[in-house]
């Protein structure tokens, strides 16, 4: 239990707050762009010009980082992205597996803030890839309309990734989406196709975000993991009980989680804030 203590108290809070509804600015294309880092972990090609989607979305959607970046709540986000940065400049993280013990614990709304923190004034070229393919969700909060993604491409490997990806606006992040739901996810998620499109996705982009089912019903997340440079663990703050938590860090390993955000805490006192990056990225 005591490694358990030690992980939570080297977490990112993350404060639930009342948002404005958005209204979505005008889009500004993502210049193509080649990483100047020497590591080959980080470097990319030149970004192509992928076809653009518009994202609609309403305050109960918590993109916070979006419609109120000078919130508490999305400062937490950049000291997050900074973090998690000083493992990119060192070459030791650029896939990242976002997942949580159980499900409705905010991994998905955690990946859209955290993607659009790492974007943000085309800081760095991003890619969500949406892998919960048991409960696809990405495409539905951001009323985004259905187009061939992650499953297509998993059941017929002649269908590049690339011409799969899209970028969405406002927010600048790429996508891969799970597309057309499947009887047999998890079998398509642990064949050897899903590392095949990680290698090549990785190619163009400096972050690869890969949305993860939760860890404790199934085995999808072990399985991803090994195609990760680590783990970033989100755990609902009040709900989430310690034995999931315990449980998940032991299937994952605690040296593959880079750090823990701990989700929907509620409060007015913003000297509790602090995160602590575990330091844990480097297998």
């Amino acid at each position: 239990m005591s490694h358990l203590r030690n992980l939570l108290t080297r977490s990112t809070k993350i404060e639930e707050r009342p948002q404005q509804t958005v209204a979505a600015p005008a889009a500004t294309p993502a210049p193509a762009k080649t990483s100047a880092h020497p590591d080959a972990l980080t470097a990319v090609l030149p970004l192509p010009e992928f076809p653009v989607e518009e994202a609609h979305f309403t305050i109960e959607n918590r993109l916070i980082f979006h419609s109120d970046p000078r919130s508490p709540a999305a400062d937490r986000f950049r000291l997050l992205r900074m973090r998690l940065k000083e493992h990119w400049k060192a070459g030791k993280l650029k896939k990242l597996l976002i997942t949580s013990p159980l499900a409705r614990e905010g991994k998905s709304t955690i990946a859209l803030n955290l993607a659009t923190a790492l974007t943000e004034r085309g800081r760095s070229s991003v890619l969500i890839i949406e892998a919960d393919l048991h409960q696809a969700s990405l495409s539905q909060v951001l009323r985004l309309k259905q187009w061939a993604g992650l499953s297509e491409c998993l059941v017929d490997e002649t269908i590049s990734p690339i011409s799969a990806i899209r970028r969405v606006d406002p927010f600048g992040w790429h996508l891969l989406p799970a597309g057309e739901p499947r009887k047999n996810p998890t079998e398509l998620l642990q064949s050897p196709a899903f590392g095949h499109i990680i290698q090549q996705a990785a190619q163009h982009f400096d972050w690869v975000l890969i949305d993860s089912p939760p860890v404790v019903p199934l085995t999808d997340s072990i399985s991803l993991q090994q195609h990760a440079d680590a783990s970033l663990l989100v755990v609902r703050a009040g709900q989430t009980p310690r034995e999931e938590v315990e449980q998940t860090i032991a299937l994952l390993g605690k040296n593959k989680i880079v750090a823990i955000v701990l989700n929907g805490v509620q409060t007015r006192d913003r000297s509790y804030y602090q995160y602590y990056d575990s330091g844990q990225a480097n297998d």
